[in-house]
């Protein structure tokens, strides 16, 4: 009888060539996963982390806040791949040369964001129905950045739809990319609703190439559950690691507890730090107050301190609500 093979994942793998320490990644988020985002994931155990989702034609058109913050890439986080998102084979190719320039290891497309003011320019969602688009887009990215090139998709737009099954079995079999992501949900179901896990397995053993599993996997119970019931490659972790870093440690079996009081003040310290060297400290007070709800929660969800920290002007008045000064 020939051995089965157990897996885990925690075990090393390649994905185009990039070597990749573990099978847990950190998730594209949408206006979050800048730099310190994905440092944060790496120092809490992601193997591969993915960029927000940058677009295309900003970088094609030189926009700079998009390409001196969106494209800045810190040496610790490596593995790094950049999404990109965009509907024209011309310039995703000029782009992914200057996400090539910029450091990156890989490049994801995006095909699977719902958002309409995206779904409206035939970006994100809404290549699953044009495949011959969606084939040209990725295989842009390829010839203009020289790295390998891995798609993120949605099972299809609409419920009962598998344009998003169809759009992956094609760029695999026709050798455009070296993995795919899946989030088997339906795009009009955005993040609410029960991931077809099954639906995943069939793409996982019909797919010439890896299939990396993401969607629902908000404890480390069910990304592991996910992982097993999915035959995938890895896991990749999305909303559950908001406020959260200490998941990657927990799915890969490195801590059983959750973080303490204390643990929770020190990374928000760290996070305030980074914050502040990306954005400046005037814009960093800003930004970090769609941070301090993810992290509050740990802390007991005080409503007083919630309030005080939406209102704080400086970092250094956050500081002071939560005790770091």
């Amino acid at each position: 009888m020939p051995a089965v093979e157990v897996r885990r994942l925690t075990e090393p793998w390649t994905l185009g060539g990039v070597e990749i320490p573990n099978r847990v990644a950190l998730a594209p988020l949408a206006g979050i996963g800048n730099w310190f985002v994905r440092l944060q994931a790496r120092r809490h155990g992601a193997g591969l982390v993915v960029s927000e989702m940058v677009s295309s034609f900003a970088i094609h058109h030189r926009n700079t806040r998009t390409c001196t913050e969106l494209l800045r890439i810190h040496p610790d986080e490596h593995p790094v791949s950049v999404q990109l998102f965009g509907h024209d084979p011309d310039v995703m190719e000029s782009a992914a040369e200057r996400v090539a320039a910029a450091g990156a290891d890989l490049i994801d497309i995006n095909m699977g964001c719902p958002v309409p003011k995206v779904c409206k320019t035939g970006s994100g969602a809404a290549l699953l129905a044009d495949p011959d688009r969606a084939v040209a887009v990725a295989r842009a990215a390829g010839r203009g950045s020289g790295l390998p090139v891995t798609v993120k998709l949605r099972s299809g737009a609409r419920p009962g739809e598998l344009g998003g099954i169809r759009v992956a079995r094609r760029l695999a079999e026709e050798g455009v990319v070296a993995g795919i992501c899946l989030h088997p949900r339906h795009a009009s179901q955005r993040h609410s609703g029960r991931p077809d896990y099954d639906l995943a397995r069939e793409l996982v053993e019909d797919l010439p190439v890896p299939v990396v599993i993401s969607g629902g996997l908000r404890t480390a119970e069910l990304a592991r559950a996910a992982f097993e019931r999915t035959g995938a490659a890895g896991v990749a972790l999305a909303r559950g690691s908001l406020g959260n870093p200490w998941l990657f440690a927990q799915v890969l079996g490195e801590r059983d507890d959750d973080p303490g009081r204390e643990e929770v003040l020190a990374e928000l310290d760290w996070l305030i730090d980074r914050a502040a060297e990306h954005l400046g400290r005037e814009r960093a007070a800003r930004y970090l107050r769609k941070f301090y709800p993810w992290y509050l929660t740990r802390l007991g969800g005080d409503r007083s301190l919630q309030d005080a920290l939406q209102r704080a002007d400086t970092l250094e008045r956050a500081r002071d609500l939560l005790g770091l000064s």
